[in-house]
């Protein structure tokens, strides 16, 4: 089956969306379109936001191989991702969970007090309905995330490259061709690393 790459531009960068801790990267909020239409051996990738503070735009924050998709009712009840559901004020791993919505009834769901809730933790009707608009989760075991600590993108994924991978996109860019997500995927393997590798850029600034 054909792959895709999926490339977007991480504006919030807070461990949340995505969320890279316990040993998997789950994109289960934001992006309903790539949550939509990624399917399994696909690869997701978020790079910097390029706004006039930040200028991260070239690097990386992270990659994840899709290896498994589940509904949100399923990932809510998943004992895997128990963790993934979060506590606001025990510490930013914790607060930074997105196992958010508790399936009530059919088409109906329960907010957790989290990034996506108001700041009183009320419920934020916003965020439910395009959260939820696509009831599916991506799930990762093969991913690797830098956050605000991200190497920059290589020439050929660059402007000027054979593939621009930094342009300036509303949502996302799906890229088809295997010889470019080929040369991504040696390129992200020849980096030696993997899982959880660096500290979400907003955290990186709340210690400034």
């Amino acid at each position: 089956m054909a792959r895709s790459l999926f490339a977007y531009v991480v504006r919030f960068d807070s461990g949340f969306a995505p969320n890279p801790f316990y040993g998997f990267c789950t994109l289960a909020t934001c992006k309903p379109g790539i949550r939509e239409r990624a399917q399994v051996n696909d690869w997701v990738i978020g790079r910097g936001s390029n706004n006039v503070k930040v200028r991260r735009g070239e690097y990386l924050v992270y990659a994840m191989r899709v290896t498994e998709t589940l509904s949100t009712s399923d990932y809510w009840r998943d004992q895997r991702f128990e963790k993934k559901k979060p506590d606001i004020y025990y510490n930013w791993v914790a607060a930074s969970g997105d196992n958010i919505y508790e399936p009530i009834a059919q088409g109906e769901w329960k907010q957790l007090n989290s990034y996506h809730s108001k700041a009183d933790g009320t419920s934020n009707d916003d965020h439910i309905a395009r959260d939820t608009s696509v009831e599916r989760i991506l799930v990762s075991n093969d991913f690797v995330y830098f956050g605000g600590e991200g190497p920059k993108l290589p020439p050929q994924f660059r402007k000027g490259g054979g593939m621009d991978l930094t342009r300036a996109i509303r949502f996302y860019q799906r890229i088809r061709q295997e010889d470019v997500i080929t040369s991504f995927e040696d390129w992200i393997r020849s980096l030696g690393v993997c899982g959880y590798q660096g500290k979400p850029w907003d955290w990186l600034q709340r210690r400034r």
